[in-house]
């Protein structure tokens, strides 16, 4: 049972993985079959299906991931789902809504702006990449495995109980409490071509960004207490001296 525990704990790291490299493909336009600047194969549908379509995606997207993370859905499903699974069963069901939402995105017309200009295309290029590494840096300046699940499922293997991560303000977390959504803003809004189906994208998910930062700040306070109220008062949420 450990065995499968730990097996299960790494097939959805790693599916994740896949599907969190392709979602940055997907995003940036980059060498794969389908991206949100991709041209239908099929007829295609009028903008406001589109715009239906891909608006419930995005919809979908919050819901799961706002949902399952609650301490109420994790607490109503350990019969089924118990701790040392929990983490591991979140990211597997977000990579698989991830593909959903990939899969089904509906291509949409129109150009919002195209920066032709070779310097400000690369300055634009490298606020790309460099959101989705700073995305993957906070990851690390937390506990990378814990937010993954790996480190439950390692914890069961080796019969040892689980126990919270520390909080600390390693780095940027001294500054911002959220920088891993700093990135994910950064990565959706700096692109050379900007179409009306990445503006839908870029909006739905930055919409999920302060909400789901709403939320998970009143989990963290509710957690944390006075440590992090205080942690509060001296930083920002997620860009430095103003949000």
């Amino acid at each position: 049972m450990r065995v499968l525990v730990m097996l299960y704990g790494i097939v959805c790291y790693f599916c994740f993985f896949v599907v969190f490299v392709y979602l940055i493909a997907f995003v940036g336009d980059i060498y794969v079959p389908k991206t949100l600047s991709s041209t239908a194969e099929g007829p295609i549908v009028s903008t406001t299906i589109a715009i239906l379509i891909n608006g419930s995606l995005l919809l979908l997207w919050g819901v799961q991931h706002s949902v399952m993370a609650r301490s109420a859905f994790k607490n109503a499903t350990l019969k089924w789902n118990p701790h040392h699974t929990q983490r591991s069963t979140y990211v597997l069901a977000s990579s698989v809504v991830l593909v959903i939402m990939m899969y089904y995105w509906q291509p949409m017309e129109g150009i919002i702006w195209h920066v032709e200009h070779l310097l400000g295309q690369q300055l634009l290029w490298g606020l790309f990449v460099l959101g989705w590494l700073l995305v993957l840096l906070a990851t690390f300046l937390t506990d990378h495995f814990d937010l993954f699940g790996l480190r439950h499922s390692w914890l069961y293997f080796r019969k040892k109980s689980y126990t919270s991560v520390q909080f600390t303000e390693n780095l940027l977390y001294r500054w911002i409490r959220h920088p891993m959504m700093l990135g994910l803003l950064i990565a959706l809004w700096a692109i050379p071509l900007m179409d009306l189906g990445h503006l839908v994208f870029s909006l739905g998910m930055s919409a999920y960004v302060i909400i789901g930062v709403h939320f998970e700040e009143k989990a963290l306070e509710k957690s944390l207490g006075p440590q992090y109220q205080a942690y509060q008062k001296r930083t920002s949420r997620v860009i430095p001296k103003i949000y």
